[in-house]
């Protein structure tokens, strides 16, 4: 017999990078933008600084989405900081900073929101990357039991790190493609949830997935079609870029 799903606090909809498009990825103002628009979850990147501070970007580098140049994890938070994280989006958000996971965790606490944090290391830091998100989100959640995040990874060496780190904090393994031996990799970081593709979900997918006691969530959905499809198949999670389109109550 199969045992019981996991407790499932989150909600379905979920803000990718805060606001998807319309805001500087991975930035408070788009965690702003996102919740204007009624997100109560989000999702965001999160890597280490060279002297330690977990901080959020999406690439490994700088330049597409700062004024910065070369690996971001290579520079102390000293100097990201300093860096501008809107300006390469639009003239209205020119000067916002680099925003660091307590930042967020602060914003996200404040209003009552959810956070799902996909560890993204600079190569060759996963384990490191993976106790260090880890260790700082236990510490920021501490007071918040009833809403911890969901911390992700398409990497299993930073899901490890962060499960020897935080046994107790939710993990989810992230999904291109559905390589051999994903399910076993899944249940060995005691997964409670897979995040594919969404191309990748069909029947019987979601029936596996349920089979092992794994939520299921798709990233990234920004069409009417795409997203009909994942509710009729009954997905507990849909990250989305278009937070205009898709009201979060649906």
């Amino acid at each position: 017999m199969a045992d019981q799903m996991p407790r499932w606090p989150y909600p379905r909809w979920i803000g990718h990078r805060g606001a998807g498009k319309l805001a500087p990825e991975n930035t408070l103002a788009a965690f702003r933008l996102g919740a204007a628009h009624g997100y109560r979850m989000f999702e965001c990147d999160a890597k280490l600084s060279a002297d330690g501070v977990v901080f959020l970007l999406h690439d490994d580098t700088l330049q597409r989405t700062t004024n910065g140049h070369g690996v971001g994890g290579e520079q102390p938070w000293s100097a990201l900081s300093q860096l501008d994280a809107g300006s390469w989006h639009s003239r209205g958000f020119a000067g916002e900073p680099l925003a660091t996971l307590e930042g967020v965790a602060r914003y996200c606490q404040a209003n009552a929101c959810w956070l799902n944090i996909e560890i993204k290391p600079t190569p060759g830091l996963e384990a490191q990357t993976g106790r260090a998100v880890a260790a700082a989100a236990q510490q920021l959640w501490q007071d918040q039991p009833g809403s911890p995040p969901l911390l992700t990874s398409f990497q299993p060496e930073a899901l490890q790190g962060a499960m020897v780190t935080a046994p107790e904090l939710p993990r989810g393994l992230l999904l291109d493609t559905l390589w051999t031996g994903w399910m076993d990799v899944a249940r060995s970081l005691e997964c409670v949830a897979v995040v594919c593709n969404h191309a990748l979900w069909d029947p019987t997918l979601v029936a596996t997935a349920r089979t092992s006691n794994l939520r299921a969530l798709a990233y990234t959905v920004n069409d009417d079609w795409a997203a009909q499809r994942l509710l009729d198949l009954g997905l507990d999670g849909i990250i989305t870029d278009r937070v205009d389109l898709f009201a979060p109550s649906l």
